[in-house]
């Protein structure tokens, strides 16, 4: 992991103060509210629907031990509203009345969701508190400064977190380990001086293998690293990707830039943008609309710009390669010792002969630990997706299992996956049964991952401002219908996507399957669309999903999965033993049989 210089150290230390110190003045009325504003959201401080929500960067997913137990004492201190915020809170959801769903999904009352006491793993590697009340804020800015973690730029028209594969640096199918230069573009854009300001938030993913397992393509800029002709190493340029109301796929602008032009290139793509992006309508402000609308226009004055500040400034970005090397030297594969003997070695045969007799144990290696790199070693994903906990959320307690198992078993380093679980990337596969019973023990071992219930979610309107409708309700509703491992095999690796608003937290635009919450006259309803993909192996070319008829209700959409999931097994077809994925078996026979299979599902639930 990168190891953070005492400059980055002093850096952060100061802004936590300087927090401080604008938190008192607010609190004691010599600030104003609309002065304090933009002063917490560049610290990642945002006001939602109930409570203040922190949201904290974990640059390109890693996270150590160290930092994961931070977490979890924010969870159980910190993330804990007053009885006021809290009681004010329960009132407006119960004026809003449950989600309608049948009694069989438990009800869906939404009084179950608002739980304290958890953290919330995004799609964006970032990490989430809802109910942190804001007088305490500044001591958990300083508790996240003691482990080098902060919420500077996940927030406001700058650039946001950069992420990655949770892979990089392992993948067996890498070209090279996109981390270094994700580091190096870290160290660029915070407080960047010219890019303080731009148009719309700006977000960038990087990846250094063959499969995208970043999402690119769904970026507003999207980095490939890859070899040319020569065997040189450099970048595929994308630009001007996106979901919200207008989902558009990235456009390559660049096919090859040398690797060591990428800070100088980078700078002429949001040196453009911030010159012509729109400010007139924050809902046509991203890059993509520029980037649509202007097509060969912006890629020339990208290019143009490249020219001038590499030609007439002096290329003052470049990458040296002692540059390079000093950042890469923090992402070395750590020694692990393999050294049992005695009662231990004698422990260690006992369970693992325990587990290879379990054929749990042959479904989670099957599902949860990915080929490494090195042949000795494995990645691991602890699934943080379970009945009864919204998805991608983490208890104290949790996060302070994770922090032990990736000190046992990976060097004390986590990854923060883009599907919103963790993944543990230093694994021995000597030590896989051990891992099993001890993740299995905290309930973070079910063999779901890359399943229908490994769900991706956004809070929705059980916590966001902007939501409207509410996610979670029907996260749960469908994870209940499909407990049955047996069944979730059978289907087979599905991405399901929710999101609570057209604003796309939850990457419903990319989902096999994808869930959007929608306002019809002032009540929750929800859009299905299906055949997206996020460009993955398994989905295929990047693509938004298509609508399947009208919105439903919440007690219908259960039932509309089903009748889509039914159509699917009957559609499906066989070679062998492996059966054709959903999403290839939709893109042979087309949408319309499970249209009409969704739409019948309404008509029988209208009708009972």
């Amino acid at each position: 992991m990168y190891q953070y210089t005492e400059f980055d150290k002093q850096f952060v230390k100061n802004r936590a103060a300087q927090y401080r110190d604008q938190l008192e003045r607010n609190l004691a009325g010599k600030l104003g509210d609309d002065e304090f504003r933009p002063l917490r959201l560049q610290n990642g401080w945002y006001i939602q629907r109930y409570a203040p929500m922190l949201r904290i960067a974990v640059p390109y997913g890693e996270i150590s031990s160290a930092q994961l137990r931070a977490l979890a004492t924010i969870a159980r201190d910190y993330d804990q509203p007053t009885a006021e915020i809290f009681q004010d809170a329960q009132e407006k959801q119960d004026a809003l009345g449950p989600v309608a769903l049948p009694p069989s999904y438990g009800g869906g009352s939404v009084r179950s969701h608002l739980k304290v006491g958890y953290g919330h793993f995004t799609t964006r590697q970032n990490v989430q508190f809802n109910w942190i009340p804001l007088a305490k804020s500044a001591d958990v800015m300083d508790l996240l400064a003691s482990v080098d973690m902060h919420g500077i730029q996940t927030s406001g028209n700058t650039i946001r977190n950069i992420t990655s594969d949770e892979r990089a640096g392992i993948a067996v199918d890498e070209i090279a380990d996109p981390r270094p230069y994700c580091e190096i573009m870290r160290q660029w854009s915070t407080l960047h001086p010219e890019f303080a300001f731009l148009p719309r938030k700006f977000k960038i993913a990087v990846t250094g293998a063959l499969e995208d397992r970043a999402a690119t393509f769904w970026h507003d800029v999207g980095l490939h690293l890859v070899k040319n002709e020569a065997g040189e190493l450099g970048f595929r340029v994308l630009v001007g990707g996106g979901m919200g109301r207008t989902p558009v796929i990235a456009t390559v602008i660049r096919e090859f830039l040398a690797w060591d032009q990428i800070l100088n290139y980078l700078e002429a793509v949001v040196r453009v943008y911030n010159r012509w992006g729109r400010r007139d309508n924050m809902y046509k402000a991203r890059i993509k609309i520029l980037v649509k609308a202007e097509g060969q226009r912006y890629i020339d004055e990208v290019e143009a710009e490249y020219r001038q500040i590499v030609e007439v400034d002096g290329a003052p970005h470049t990458i040296t390669q002692a540059e390079l090397d000093r950042v890469a030297a923090s992402f070395v594969p750590p020694a692990l010792k393999r050294d049992r003997k005695g009662a231990e070695a004698k422990v260690h045969e006992i369970m693992r002969a325990g587990a290879e007799a379990d054929p749990e144990y042959d479904r989670w290696l099957q599902q949860n630990v990915a080929a490494h790199k090195n042949p000795e070693l494995r990645a691991v994903t602890l699934s943080f997706k379970r009945l009864g906990q919204a998805p991608g959320d983490a208890t104290g307690a949790q996060l302070d299992v994770a922090a032990e198992l990736a000190e046992r078993f990976s060097a004390g380093e986590a990854r923060v996956t883009h599907d919103q679980n963790l993944l543990l990337p230093w694994v021995h596969q000597d030590d896989l049964p051990e891992l099993w019973h001890a993740a299995r023990k905290a309930g973070l071992a079910k063999a779901n991952i890359r399943l229908l219930t490994d769900m991706i979610a956004c809070p929705g309107g059980d916590f966001c401002s902007l939501a409207n409708a509410r996610s979670l309700p029907i996260a749960e509703a469908i994870t209940q219908r499909y407990q049955d491992l047996d069944e979730l095999h059978d289907i087979g690796e599905i991405d399901l996507h929710i999101s609570g608003c057209i604003n796309s937290c939850g990457h419903h635009h990319s989902g096999h399957i994808g869930i959007l919450g929608v306002d019809k006259d002032g009540k929750e309803w929800y859009q299905v669309t299906l055949g997206g993909s996020d460009g993955s192996l398994l989905s295929g070319a990047p693509a938004p999903g298509k609508v399947v008829g009208p919105s439903f209700s919440a007690a219908e959409v259960p039932e509309v999965i089903e009748a889509v999931l039914d159509t699917y097994r009957q559609q499906r077809q066989s070679n062998g033993n492996k059966a054709e994925t959903f999403i290839d078996t939709l893109r042979r026979v087309g949408i319309e049989p499970f249209k009409a299979a969704a739409n019948a599902a309404r008509f029988e639930k209208q009708v009972a």
